[in-house]
Protein backbone atom coordinates (compact mmCIF):
# COMPACT_ATOMS: atom_id res chain seq x y z
CA UNK A 1 0.00 0.00 0.00
CA UNK A 2 1.35 3.37 -0.82
CA UNK A 3 2.26 5.61 2.47
CA UNK A 4 1.29 9.24 1.76
CA UNK A 5 3.08 12.20 4.39
CA UNK A 6 1.10 13.38 7.41
CA UNK A 7 -0.61 16.67 5.71
CA UNK A 8 0.57 19.85 5.69
CA UNK A 9 -1.74 22.54 7.13
CA UNK A 10 -4.98 23.86 5.60
CA UNK A 11 -3.97 27.26 3.31
CA UNK A 12 -6.46 29.84 2.99
CA UNK A 13 -6.35 31.93 0.15
CA UNK A 14 -8.78 35.51 -0.16
CA UNK A 15 -10.01 35.74 -3.53
CA UNK A 16 -9.54 39.19 -5.50
CA UNK A 17 -12.79 40.96 -7.41
CA UNK A 18 -12.78 40.68 -11.40
CA UNK A 19 -15.36 42.45 -13.47
CA UNK A 20 -16.96 39.80 -16.01
CA UNK A 21 -19.13 41.08 -18.21
CA UNK A 22 -22.10 42.79 -16.13
CA UNK A 23 -21.17 41.02 -13.15
CA UNK A 24 -18.77 41.53 -10.11
CA UNK A 25 -17.02 38.23 -9.32
CA UNK A 26 -15.07 36.63 -6.96
CA UNK A 27 -11.66 34.71 -8.61
CA UNK A 28 -9.98 32.36 -6.34
CA UNK A 29 -8.13 30.63 -9.44
CA UNK A 30 -5.64 31.34 -10.77
CA UNK A 31 -3.94 33.72 -8.18
CA UNK A 32 -0.11 34.46 -7.34
CA UNK A 33 0.22 31.92 -4.71
CA UNK A 34 -2.12 29.26 -6.10
CA UNK A 35 -2.61 28.37 -9.72
CA UNK A 36 -4.56 25.60 -10.32
CA UNK A 37 -5.92 23.07 -7.96
CA UNK A 38 -5.33 19.17 -9.93
CA UNK A 39 -6.17 20.35 -13.79
CA UNK A 40 -8.60 23.72 -12.18
CA UNK A 41 -7.47 26.64 -13.29
CA UNK A 42 -10.01 29.23 -12.36
CA UNK A 43 -12.81 29.63 -10.54
CA UNK A 44 -15.25 32.63 -10.83
CA UNK A 45 -18.06 33.19 -7.55
CA UNK A 46 -20.82 34.98 -9.40
CA UNK A 47 -23.23 37.16 -7.82
CA UNK A 48 -25.54 36.64 -5.67
CA UNK A 49 -26.79 39.97 -8.19
CA UNK A 50 -30.01 41.12 -9.47
CA UNK A 51 -31.14 40.22 -13.17
CA UNK A 52 -33.72 41.17 -15.73
CA UNK A 53 -35.53 39.24 -18.28
CA UNK A 54 -32.99 41.43 -21.09
CA UNK A 55 -30.46 42.09 -18.24
CA UNK A 56 -28.12 39.60 -17.01
CA UNK A 57 -24.26 38.20 -17.13
CA UNK A 58 -24.28 40.35 -20.78
CA UNK A 59 -20.44 38.74 -21.42
CA UNK A 60 -20.84 39.29 -25.59
CA UNK A 61 -19.05 36.33 -27.88
CA UNK A 62 -15.75 35.60 -26.60
CA UNK A 63 -13.47 32.74 -27.64
CA UNK A 64 -12.21 29.66 -25.97
CA UNK A 65 -8.97 27.65 -26.47
CA UNK A 66 -7.52 23.98 -24.87
CA UNK A 67 -10.06 24.60 -21.90
CA UNK A 68 -13.48 23.23 -20.21
CA UNK A 69 -15.82 25.78 -18.93
CA UNK A 70 -18.51 24.57 -15.88
CA UNK A 71 -21.27 26.86 -14.83
CA UNK A 72 -22.94 25.73 -12.42
CA UNK A 73 -25.86 28.01 -11.03
CA UNK A 74 -27.38 27.70 -7.02
CA UNK A 75 -29.91 30.55 -7.73
CA UNK A 76 -31.53 31.66 -10.45
CA UNK A 77 -31.62 31.04 -14.59
CA UNK A 78 -29.14 32.00 -17.21
CA UNK A 79 -28.65 31.98 -21.11
CA UNK A 80 -25.66 30.20 -23.08
CA UNK A 81 -25.35 30.16 -26.54
CA UNK A 82 -22.56 28.99 -28.80
CA UNK A 83 -20.83 28.89 -31.88
CA UNK A 84 -21.45 24.96 -32.17
CA UNK A 85 -25.41 26.41 -32.29
CA UNK A 86 -26.31 25.07 -28.67
CA UNK A 87 -28.69 27.52 -27.35
CA UNK A 88 -29.70 26.38 -23.74
CA UNK A 89 -31.22 28.03 -20.71
CA UNK A 90 -29.35 26.71 -17.08
CA UNK A 91 -31.30 27.32 -13.77
CA UNK A 92 -30.06 26.56 -10.27
CA UNK A 93 -28.91 22.79 -9.67
CA UNK A 94 -27.86 22.45 -13.53
CA UNK A 95 -24.52 21.95 -15.19
CA UNK A 96 -23.39 23.27 -18.58
CA UNK A 97 -20.29 21.82 -19.81
CA UNK A 98 -18.53 23.34 -22.76
CA UNK A 99 -15.23 21.67 -23.92
CA UNK A 100 -13.31 24.65 -25.94
CA UNK A 101 -10.54 22.01 -27.65
CA UNK A 102 -9.24 23.56 -30.83
CA UNK A 103 -11.81 26.46 -30.47
CA UNK A 104 -15.16 27.54 -29.40
CA UNK A 105 -16.81 30.90 -28.79
CA UNK A 106 -19.98 31.33 -26.70
CA UNK A 107 -22.14 34.26 -24.72
CA UNK A 108 -23.81 34.24 -21.61
CA UNK A 109 -26.93 36.30 -21.35
CA UNK A 110 -30.13 36.94 -20.06
CA UNK A 111 -33.03 34.28 -20.28
CA UNK A 112 -35.39 36.72 -21.82
CA UNK A 113 -38.14 35.04 -18.66
CA UNK A 114 -36.23 35.22 -15.22
CA UNK A 115 -35.98 38.00 -13.05
CA UNK A 116 -34.53 37.72 -9.76
CA UNK A 117 -31.36 36.77 -8.01
CA UNK A 118 -28.44 34.99 -9.96
CA UNK A 119 -25.61 33.00 -8.17
CA UNK A 120 -23.29 30.45 -9.28
CA UNK A 121 -19.74 29.83 -10.21
CA UNK A 122 -17.91 29.17 -12.97
CA UNK A 123 -14.96 26.87 -13.49
CA UNK A 124 -11.99 26.19 -15.89
CA UNK A 125 -10.68 22.92 -16.44
CA UNK A 126 -7.14 22.79 -18.53
CA UNK A 127 -7.49 19.98 -21.24
CA UNK A 128 -4.27 17.62 -21.39
CA UNK A 129 -2.43 17.05 -24.57
CA UNK A 130 -5.44 14.07 -25.79
CA UNK A 131 -7.85 16.46 -26.25
CA UNK A 132 -6.85 20.12 -26.30
CA UNK A 133 -7.06 20.51 -30.21
CA UNK A 134 -9.69 18.03 -30.71
CA UNK A 135 -13.20 19.51 -32.12
CA UNK A 136 -15.37 21.43 -29.61
CA UNK A 137 -18.46 19.75 -27.89
CA UNK A 138 -21.38 21.12 -24.89
CA UNK A 139 -23.06 18.97 -22.60
CA UNK A 140 -25.96 20.14 -20.26
CA UNK A 141 -27.30 17.99 -17.19
CA UNK A 142 -30.46 18.59 -15.56
CA UNK A 143 -30.04 16.06 -12.69
CA UNK A 144 -26.89 15.10 -11.57
CA UNK A 145 -26.32 12.52 -8.46
CA UNK A 146 -26.09 13.55 -5.09
CA UNK A 147 -24.84 11.97 -1.65
CA UNK A 148 -26.50 12.67 1.21
CA UNK A 149 -25.35 12.74 4.76
CA UNK A 150 -26.15 13.02 8.52
CA UNK A 151 -25.78 16.95 8.39
CA UNK A 152 -25.63 17.79 4.67
CA UNK A 153 -25.67 16.19 0.98
CA UNK A 154 -22.63 16.37 -1.88
CA UNK A 155 -24.06 17.16 -5.57
CA UNK A 156 -21.23 15.26 -7.72
CA UNK A 157 -20.54 17.96 -10.73
CA UNK A 158 -17.76 16.38 -11.99
CA UNK A 159 -15.52 12.76 -11.07
CA UNK A 160 -16.70 10.95 -8.09
CA UNK A 161 -17.06 11.20 -4.36
CA UNK A 162 -17.92 8.65 -2.19
CA UNK A 163 -18.46 6.15 -4.73
CA UNK A 164 -20.97 8.59 -6.81
CA UNK A 165 -20.38 9.45 -10.06
CA UNK A 166 -20.91 12.35 -12.03
CA UNK A 167 -22.54 11.35 -15.86
CA UNK A 168 -20.76 14.59 -17.12
CA UNK A 169 -17.98 14.03 -19.22
CA UNK A 170 -14.31 13.92 -17.40
CA UNK A 171 -10.45 13.96 -18.88
CA UNK A 172 -8.65 14.21 -16.30
CA UNK A 173 -8.27 12.18 -12.45
CA UNK A 174 -10.60 14.69 -10.36
CA UNK A 175 -13.61 15.77 -8.89
CA UNK A 176 -16.17 18.44 -8.82
CA UNK A 177 -18.78 18.53 -5.94
CA UNK A 178 -21.11 21.45 -4.38
CA UNK A 179 -21.80 20.19 -0.44
CA UNK A 180 -24.64 21.98 1.24
CA UNK A 181 -24.19 21.52 5.23
CA UNK A 182 -25.35 22.84 8.23
CA UNK A 183 -23.96 21.26 10.92
CA UNK A 184 -20.17 18.57 10.66
CA UNK A 185 -19.73 17.20 7.18
CA UNK A 186 -16.91 14.43 6.78
CA UNK A 187 -16.31 14.23 3.19
CA UNK A 188 -13.90 11.44 1.83
CA UNK A 189 -11.17 12.27 -0.05
CA UNK A 190 -8.77 10.91 -2.67
CA UNK A 191 -5.07 10.77 -1.11
CA UNK A 192 -3.56 11.71 -4.50
CA UNK A 193 -5.57 14.60 -4.97
CA UNK A 194 -4.84 18.19 -4.03
CA UNK A 195 -7.98 20.21 -3.25
CA UNK A 196 -9.46 23.61 -2.90
CA UNK A 197 -12.93 24.63 -1.05
CA UNK A 198 -14.30 27.69 -2.11
CA UNK A 199 -17.32 28.91 0.13
CA UNK A 200 -20.11 30.71 -1.52
CA UNK A 201 -22.11 31.69 1.05
CA UNK A 202 -22.13 30.88 5.26
CA UNK A 203 -19.18 30.52 7.28
CA UNK A 204 -17.56 27.10 7.79
CA UNK A 205 -14.55 26.14 10.06
CA UNK A 206 -11.58 23.52 8.33
CA UNK A 207 -8.65 23.12 10.21
CA UNK A 208 -8.90 25.99 12.87
CA UNK A 209 -9.85 28.57 10.41
CA UNK A 210 -13.17 30.45 9.70
CA UNK A 211 -13.84 30.76 6.18
CA UNK A 212 -16.42 32.84 4.28
CA UNK A 213 -17.21 33.86 0.72
CA UNK A 214 -14.36 35.29 -1.39
CA UNK A 215 -11.94 32.67 0.61
CA UNK A 216 -10.58 29.07 -0.49
CA UNK A 217 -8.93 26.57 1.62
CA UNK A 218 -6.28 24.85 0.09
CA UNK A 219 -5.04 21.34 1.42
CA UNK A 220 -2.10 19.14 -0.10
CA UNK A 221 -2.28 15.35 -1.09
CA UNK A 222 -2.25 13.00 1.51
CA UNK A 223 -5.88 13.72 3.43
CA UNK A 224 -8.53 10.70 3.38
CA UNK A 225 -11.17 12.91 4.61
CA UNK A 226 -11.97 16.53 4.70
CA UNK A 227 -14.06 17.81 8.14
CA UNK A 228 -16.23 20.38 8.05
CA UNK A 229 -18.16 22.37 10.26
CA UNK A 230 -20.90 25.04 9.78
CA UNK A 231 -22.93 26.89 12.19
CA UNK A 232 -25.71 27.72 10.28
CA UNK A 233 -26.64 26.75 6.66
CA UNK A 234 -23.77 26.47 3.99
CA UNK A 235 -22.60 25.79 0.33
CA UNK A 236 -19.15 25.26 -0.29
CA UNK A 237 -17.66 24.26 -3.65
CA UNK A 238 -15.34 21.37 -3.55
CA UNK A 239 -12.55 20.83 -6.21
CA UNK A 240 -9.84 18.43 -6.43
CA UNK A 241 -7.63 16.52 -8.79
CA UNK A 242 -4.34 15.06 -9.16
CA UNK A 243 -1.24 17.79 -9.39
CA UNK A 244 -0.34 18.71 -12.72
CA UNK A 245 2.78 18.08 -14.09
CA UNK A 246 2.76 20.28 -17.01
CA UNK A 247 2.87 23.77 -16.89
CA UNK A 248 0.27 25.46 -18.80
CA UNK A 249 -0.13 29.17 -20.02
CA UNK A 250 -2.92 31.14 -19.48
CA UNK A 251 -4.37 34.76 -21.18
CA UNK A 252 -7.11 35.60 -21.26
CA UNK A 253 -9.68 33.04 -22.67
CA UNK A 254 -6.59 30.72 -23.35
CA UNK A 255 -4.80 27.99 -22.05
CA UNK A 256 -2.02 27.00 -23.66
CA UNK A 257 1.48 25.33 -23.89
CA UNK A 258 3.32 28.26 -25.28
CA UNK A 259 3.06 32.10 -25.87
CA UNK A 260 3.05 30.69 -29.88
CA UNK A 261 -0.11 28.79 -29.03
CA UNK A 262 -1.83 31.75 -27.65
CA UNK A 263 -0.69 34.44 -30.17
CA UNK A 264 -1.91 31.99 -33.00
CA UNK A 265 -5.57 31.57 -30.75
CA UNK A 266 -5.72 35.87 -30.33
CA UNK A 267 -4.74 36.16 -34.15
CA UNK A 268 -7.64 33.93 -35.06
CA UNK A 269 -10.04 36.17 -32.81
CA UNK A 270 -9.07 39.25 -33.85
CA UNK A 271 -9.33 38.36 -37.95
CA UNK A 272 -12.19 36.85 -37.47
CA UNK A 273 -10.66 33.50 -39.73
CA UNK A 274 -13.61 30.62 -38.78
CA UNK A 275 -11.57 29.11 -36.46
CA UNK A 276 -13.94 30.46 -33.50
CA UNK A 277 -17.11 30.02 -35.72
CA UNK A 278 -19.87 32.61 -35.08
CA UNK A 279 -22.54 32.92 -32.39
CA UNK A 280 -26.11 33.77 -32.86
CA UNK A 281 -25.89 36.39 -30.35
CA UNK A 282 -27.33 40.08 -30.13
CA UNK A 283 -24.35 40.87 -28.07
CA UNK A 284 -21.16 42.95 -29.32
CA UNK A 285 -18.24 40.00 -30.05
CA UNK A 286 -15.84 40.82 -27.00
CA UNK A 287 -12.57 42.14 -27.72
CA UNK A 288 -9.03 42.38 -26.23
CA UNK A 289 -5.39 43.88 -26.59
CA UNK A 290 -2.88 41.75 -28.09
CA UNK A 291 -0.94 40.30 -25.26
CA UNK A 292 1.49 41.96 -23.30
CA UNK A 293 4.23 40.58 -24.52
CA UNK A 294 3.49 41.41 -27.90
CA UNK A 295 4.36 45.16 -26.51
CA UNK A 296 7.88 43.86 -24.97
CA UNK A 297 9.11 42.50 -27.97
CA UNK A 298 8.13 45.68 -30.44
Amino acid sequence: MQEFAPPDDVEVLSAHHAQVGALRVRRSLPQRRRRTVGAWCFADHMGPADVTEGSGLDVGPHPHTGLQTVTWLTDGQALHRDSLGTEQVIAAGELNLMTAGNGVSHAEEATGHYRGTLQGIQLWIAQGDESRDAAADFEHHGDLPRVEFAQGSATVLLGDLAGTRSPARCDHPLVGAELRLNGRLPIPLEPTFEYGAIVLDGLVELGGHELGPGTMAYLNPGRDELGLFARSASTVILLGGVPLQEEIFMWWNFVARSRAEIDAAYDSWRNNDGRFGKVDSGLARVETAPPYWRSRES
